[in-house]
């Protein structure tokens, strides 16, 4: 097809085109980018349209699949831009920043509630804890492996419990 034909076709449908890329994005900024990639690509392509077709719906589907590709390369990046003014990145794949102060406070409270457990429960319950299985710490404590998993699970339980109670009477 000539291209000054396929200029003129592309002039007759531009707003309706322009509207569907902004139905797409959801913003100007991008409906506007999605609108020029879509021409330029109609355009280096116009030796591909079929004359006497439906050149609106061929425009169309070239849109349409631009913006899926374009939407699919973003998910794969990982990155979907917030419309917020700011423009934050979601996703971004950055690392977090943690809160050392918060971590010491809840391992501290930790300790304390482990020192409040009878002898028993608290011996096992560190050992599991520093990482040692279930059948090395029942050998170094010279006990039974089922008195082993039961001391550490009701040790955990009563922490819980512990917990549950000191963060209800701060929130009270």
């Amino acid at each position: 097809m000539e291209s000054s034909n396929i200029y003129n076709q592309l002039e007759k449908i531009s707003s309706s085109l322009r509207a569907f890329s902004f139905k797409l994005t959801g913003n100007e900024a991008d409906a506007n980018d999605l609108f020029q990639d879509t021409s330029y690509r109609i355009i280096s392509n116009a030796d591909k349209y079929t004359p006497d077709t439906n050149f609106k719906a061929w425009a169309v589907t070239i849109m349409r699949n631009i913006f899926i590709n374009n939407y699919r390369k973003k998910v794969r990046r990982g990155v979907i831009l917030d419309q917020t003014p700011n423009n934050y990145y979601l996703n971004s794949g950055g690392p977090g920043i943690e809160n050392d102060g918060e971590m010491m406070m809840a391992y501290k409270e930790l300790l304390r509630m482990v020192s409040t457990l009878p002898e028993d429960f608290k011996r096992p319950f560190w050992m599991a804890y520093k990482g040692y299985k279930y059948d090395e710490i029942a050998e170094k404590l010279d006990a039974p492996l089922g008195t082993i998993k039961s001391r550490i699970f009701f040790a955990r339980r009563k922490l819980q419990k512990m917990y549950e109670d000191a963060s209800s009477a701060k929130a009270a």
